[in-house]
């Protein structure tokens, strides 16, 4: 089972306070905590916020937060892949389901110093971690940027925890050339579990 204990990993201070990168946090933890209006890339506010508690209180669950004073204004969350996604029939696989930062805190930091409070968590190196970008989540308008300099932007944001671009067969990546799907093989993944990892991506397979 993946601990839950607390841990704080860096404070970051912003014009509206100094902002706590903390992780995994507990379901409790959470619903006592309020989600910035301004996270609503995936769901409004409060749907998010329900589902992140959901995902804190699963087995496999792992959620991170940037939280300043009692106002979630970041988070990245971790899940087994949907039972329909062929990954979730690797044993090895745990998807990086969102990561998204508040408008208002963007350009501190937060995105990098949770991706790297995350997985400072030893038990990532178990795991294959995926993300599955899809450019229809990204936040082109406040950004600013264009799709292919979000998707760069990105790209540098999982590079610096050591994802990897790979090509797939995916019919959800194929759908736009903008997405992508990027990997993160664990130092702790056995060889066979690798080379089971990377049959997946060009044909469906079964770990026996």
């Amino acid at each position: 089972m993946i601990s839950s204990n607390i841990d704080s990993f860096a404070e970051i201070n912003t014009p509206s306070g100094p902002v706590i990168i903390e992780g995994p946090a507990v379901e409790g933890h959470l619903k006592a905590l309020r989600m910035n209006k301004h996270l609503s890339n995936f769901r409004v506010p409060d749907r998010q916020h329900e589902a992140l508690c959901i995902i804190a209180g699963s087995p496999e669950g792992l959620v991170y937060i940037a939280r300043c004073d009692q106002e979630i204004v970041g988070y990245v969350a971790f899940h087994y892949p949907s039972q329909f996604s062929r990954w979730s029939k690797h044993p090895r696989v745990l998807e990086l389901g969102a990561i998204e930062v508040s408008s208002g805190f963007k350009r501190y930091g937060l995105g990098t110093q949770l991706l790297k409070g995350a997985f400072n968590n030893h038990v990532m190196e178990e795991y294959i971690v995926i993300t599955t970008e899809f450019f229809w989540h990204w936040d082109l308008k406040d950004s600013g940027l264009d799709v292919w300099n979000y998707q760069r932007m990105l790209t540098k944001l999982f590079g610096s925890v050591h994802f990897k671009k790979r090509r797939t067969d995916d019919p959800e990546i194929l759908e736009h050339p903008a997405n992508m799907l990027m990997a993160r093989i664990g130092t702790k993944v056995t060889q066979p579990y690798a080379k089971s990892f990377e049959d997946m991506l060009y044909r469906q397979s079964i770990i026996e």
